[in-house]
């Protein structure tokens, strides 16, 4: 088949997708436009990434594209105007999420010490942006239709396109490992890891999906529903395995086991099942990690005993943060100068730390990882207490988290602008419920007949979804 047959053939098949799980009945705002967005870039590459070819531009090259300045800050832009106008929507989420602020604010006094401020304050504006985004998602009219549609309209694209850009567009989809010069399965991304991240999220929002299509939809809406989710999820294990992503492959098995346990209407009687899933999961992934001491079950994964080599990454970051232990080098500015250059003498072309933790660790010191500690203890409350509320939007919730918190084992999960933070983010925060409107005043029986049947408030329509 011929390239441009088969970008006919893949769009095609996005259309059908879209076309089998539209919800006719849900309403969202046109604002929700602008997070789906935010999502594309970021689960893909820099605008200006798609004009070459080759090797893929590093971080470093895409903080000083005008073309990405322009774009991320049109984004956040329009994002801050939404915002403007749910201003009391707004208040109250400050109200409710004064830890996350306080991370955000830490962030920001943590650049006046970084190697190139201007740069981390670059990067810092950006990371707001996700801040913005997930409020958009979470503050919309109809919050359970604007979750799926910010997280599948997002993963229908780009899961489809990786395949194509694989199969059919190398110059794209393909390139070589910086270390071992193999080739490599990047996507719409721009490395291997990535396209596994964004898998991760994409399949994770799918199984949800289709989850609830199980349980809420019947006859032929069901399986139609079904039909897209399953063919995208079918993809996505090609994609994971295709790409060797066994870290992302790995965490969609541990979260989505958690995600289908807390689906379950008769473990909201019985949370003490759902608290011990979770524990499970995280403990089996540290168990497998770090306390085997044979190594077997990071062996069945393909993996050896140091991890694909983090272990000496690991090792050498922790001596390069050495001076700067409370504070950190800064927000994300630890690679940066003589230390990534130094890094580089260990693994060429690294750009991470390979752990979410420790890269928090060595950007903010133990300040930042106590701060996110904190973040992980009130943001699983408030996961606990959307699920109480609404075992739909828990589900997602409670997978999302729990994705996060394995993924930073090996990789920078909790990096800014990266889908897992975005969706460890929609996990953490908690939006108030809103007011019921007051009553009209009573009608006159003979009037009564008179006047149109009042449109239901939007507590009443989804009551306890928030």
């Amino acid at each position: 088949m011929s390239p441009l047959l088969a970008a006919v053939v893949y769009a095609g098949v996005i259309g059908v997708i879209f076309y089998l799980d539209r919800d006719e009945g849900a309403r969202t705002s046109g604002a929700l436009w602008v997070p789906i967005v935010w999502l594309l870039i970021n689960g893909s590459r820099p605008v200006s990434a798609w004009f070459q070819t080759g090797t893929p531009a590093t971080e470093t090259v895409a903080d000083g594209s005008p073309m990405d300045a322009a774009v991320y800050g049109a984004v956040i832009a329009a994002g801050v105007v939404v915002l403007c106008t749910r201003g009391r929507q707004v208040i109250n989420f400050a109200k409710q999420n004064s830890f996350i602020l306080l991370f955000v604010a830490y962030c920001l006094i943590s650049t006046m010490w970084a190697d190139d401020g201007f740069v981390a304050l670059k990067r810092w504006i950006k990371s707001v942006g996700d801040v913005i985004m997930i409020v958009i998602v979470l503050t919309d009219a109809d919050p359970l239709a604007s979750i799926k549609r910010f997280l599948c309209r997002a993963a229908y694209v780009l899961i489809p396109a990786s395949i194509l850009l694989d199969k059919y567009y190398p110059q794209w989809g393909r390139t070589y490992n910086p270390w071992t010069w193999e080739p490599m399965y990047t996507g719409v991304t721009t490395f291997k890891n990535l396209l596994g991240m964004t898998v991760l999220v994409g399949a994770l929002s799918t199984l949800w999906c289709f989850i609830r299509s199980w349980y809420e939809l019947q006859g032929k809406r069901r399986w139609q529903h079904m039909a897209a989710e399953v063919i995208i999820l079918a993809m996505s294990v090609y994609l994971l395995i295709t790409a060797d992503s066994m870290t992302s492959f790995s965490c969609l098995i541990l979260a989505g086991t958690v995600m289908i346990v807390a689906s379950q209407s008769w473990v909201v009687r019985h949370s003490w099942v759902l608290h011990l899933t979770v524990a499970g999961a995280i403990g089996v992934a540290i168990v497998a990690l770090f306390f085997d001491s044979s190594g077997g079950m990071v062996k069945e994964l393909g993996r050896n005993s140091t991890l694909t080599g983090r272990t000496a990454i690991w090792s050498e970051v922790i001596v390069l943060s050495r001076p700067f232990p409370w504070f950190g080098a800064g927000f994300e500015s630890f690679w940066m100068g003589d230390r990534l250059l130094t890094m580089w003498k260990v693994v060429k072309g690294i750009e991470e730390a390979h752990d979410g933790y420790l890269e928090v660790y060595c950007n903010l010191g133990w300040v930042g990882v106590a701060m996110l500690g904190t973040l992980i203890v009130v943001g699983y409350r408030h996961v606990m207490q959307a699920w109480h509320r609404s075992i739909t939007i828990g589900a997602v919730k409670i997978g999302f988290f729990v994705t996060a918190l394995i993924y930073s084992l090996t990789e920078a999960g909790f990096r800014m602008m990266s889908p897992v933070w975005l969706g460890f983010l929609l996990a953490i925060i908690a939006i108030p419920p809103r007011r019921p409107k007051r009553k009209p005043a009573a009608v006159p029986v003979e009037l009564a007949s008179l006047e149109p049947e009042p449109y239901p408030s939007l507590v009443t329509t989804y009551k306890g979804e928030f």
